[in-house]
């Protein structure tokens, strides 16, 4: 096993639920709410509040997680760097998703629109 599945395999394992608040915590910082996480992961996965606790009380891994989300369409329009790396370039699809998901709430916190976060027009 290489370094790169050794580091989507850590990835894969890891709680859903130990990595959320650390999210809440990077965008409350930078003056953003919960609500607008919650609706980014939303646009991402299609889990609504209720599923998301769901999934937290579970202590669902990213695994779990992303195996039950119905990936938005145009999930395919997020591109940059996230960890040194090119999302759009990352060839574990897994990997991939979370890193989405890393590179929306980087947006958030950054103070982008939420239109542009969610690829609107």
């Amino acid at each position: 096993m290489n370094d790169s599945d050794k580091h989507n395999q850590r990835i894969a394992k890891m709680i859903f639920a130990s990595v959320y608040p650390l999210y809440i915590a990077k965008v409350e910082k930078k003056g953003r709410t919960k609500e607008e996480l919650d609706q980014i992961i939303e646009w991402l996965t299609g889990f609504n509040n209720n599923r998301l606790q769901e999934l937290i009380k579970e202590n669902a891994t990213f695994e779990t997680f992303f195996d039950h989300a119905a990936l938005n369409p145009n999930s395919h329009l997020i591109t940059g760097l996230i960890c040194g790396y090119r999302v759009e370039e990352i060839e574990n699809p897994l990997t991939q998703k979370v890193r989405y998901l890393d590179k929306l709430v980087d947006e958030l916190a950054k103070g982008r629109k939420m239109e542009k976060i969610l690829r609107s027009s």
